[in-house]
């Protein structure tokens, strides 16, 4: 790559703010905010961005935030994005920053996405002479309810300033201090469905269908599967390189029938097709040939979130050389479990999304995303920080370098 900023300017940047970040990400832990009601947490973001010197907006696609960073010589433009809202649960581990919000909790790590970002802006912020070029970042709502990036896109986040590139990083449950890169891979998409049984025999109709469903599933629940299993993600091959991972559930409607419905995540995406006409063959099995055009699918299918694989070799041998080259893992499969509508953005600009081990086994801190145990070892904040500010850097230098896709060694 061209020249970059200096790692060790940016490691003392990044101390600088470390324990601002920490006190962010608590404040945000105990306030969560659901999916389209990330107003405080956006307040937040803005305001601290502003006292940065970036360009900020607000309400865009909603809640979402957007804060422009610029060098000091012009050059390309990089957008990075952190999603704030929160899950619809309540939080397990017990300590001092609990949610106190009822019904809602940082389960899936957004907090610490969001520290991550601002760190990563003040960071550069205080560098930002030696930077060529501009960084947009994009702070998203309703990330769990795939609504928020469509919304921003809608918007015009991506119009303004058109990025050549597009990062982001989440949560995983490896060790704090290790990278997950995924090249080629990434998360699933989804898909689903629901249908209207009536008659008297409805609602045991409905559990046959129910069933069938559940017997697609190539993979177990979330709640039975083991260890062996996941380890299984790291290598080439294997239950994780073509999955289907399946949920069906029922409920009554008006006319004493039941509404069966069922949601499906797969890896390749192309098994949706198939994937649906299992689904109306299982209904017509269950309830005759008349029902098969009363089987309802939720749209087009939302796509999968695939990272791009030379971006993300780059992006690994980066943060091995930050990080140490033993603290980076090779993705060759994803947690089946769940989506990311980061996918949205990939499907319009290259990059690659990055998993950032938050699991301390010592202090009993499991990073497993959406678990009501989920808790994050808060040093991952400033390794997160450190590794993304050194890798955005260089990916403007590299631009600036080979404007034609940036993809020098």
């Amino acid at each position: 790559m061209g020249p970059t900023v200096d790692q060790r300017l940016i490691d003392i940047a990044t101390s600088a703010v470390y324990s601002e970040l920490v006190q962010l990400r608590r404040a945000i832990h105990r306030y969560p905010e659901l999916a389209g009601d990330e107003g405080e947490t956006a307040a937040l973001v803005a305001g601290r961005l502003r006292g940065a010197g970036l360009d900020v907006r607000t309400g865009v696609g909603g809640h979402g935030v957007v804060a422009v960073l610029h060098g000091t010589e012009p050059g390309p433009v990089i957008a990075y994005r952190a999603d704030m809202d929160a899950v619809r649960d309540d939080e397990l581990f017990d300590s001092d920053i609990r949610s106190r919000v009822a019904g809602a909790a940082h389960l899936c790590g957004h907090d610490i996405h969001t520290a991550i970002a601002v760190g990563v802006a003040e960071t550069l912020g205080t560098l930002r002479d030696r930077l060529q070029g501009s960084i947009a970042f994009l702070f998203q709502p309703a990330e769990e309810t795939l609504t928020g990036a469509r919304a921003m896109i809608a918007d015009g986040v991506l119009d303004d300033m058109p990025p050549a590139e597009i990062y982001a990083i989440h949560c995983g449950p490896t060790p704090v201090g290790n990278i997950c890169v995924s090249p080629g891979v990434g998360q699933p998409g989804q898909d689903g469905f629901h249908v209207d049984i009536t008659g008297p025999d409805a609602v045991a109709r409905a559990h046959e269908i129910r069933a069938a469903v559940l017997e697609l599933a190539t993979l177990p629940p979330i709640h039975e599967l083991d260890q062996d299993v996941l380890t299984a993600i790291t290598e080439p091959g294997g239950p994780f390189a073509r999955f289907v991972v399946a949920w069906s559930w029922i409920e009554s409607t008006p006319d004493d029938g039941a509404r069966v419905s069922a949601m499906f995540r797969a890896w390749p995406e192309e098994r949706y097709p198939e994937l649906r006409q299992h689904s109306v063959d299982i209904v017509t099995k269950v309830c005759g040939a008349d029902m098969a055009e009363r089987v309802a699918f939720w749209g087009e299918p939302f796509p999968a979130m695939v990272c791009d694989a030379n971006l993300s070799e780059q992006a690994g041998e980066y943060f091995g050389s930050v990080l140490g080259q033993e603290n980076i893992t090779v993705l060759h499969g994803f947690y089946p479990y769940n989506g990311d509508d980061f996918a949205l953005f990939l499907d319009r600009i290259p990059g690659a999304m990055f998993y950032l081990g938050v699991s301390n086994e010592s202090t009993g801190q499991l990073g497993l995303p959406h678990a009501p145990q989920f808790s994050a070892d808060e040093s991952a904040i400033g390794i997160g920080t450190r590794a993304v500010a050194g890798w955005l850097s260089a990916r403007l230098s590299a631009l600036k370098a080979f404007p034609a896709g940036g993809r020098g060694s």
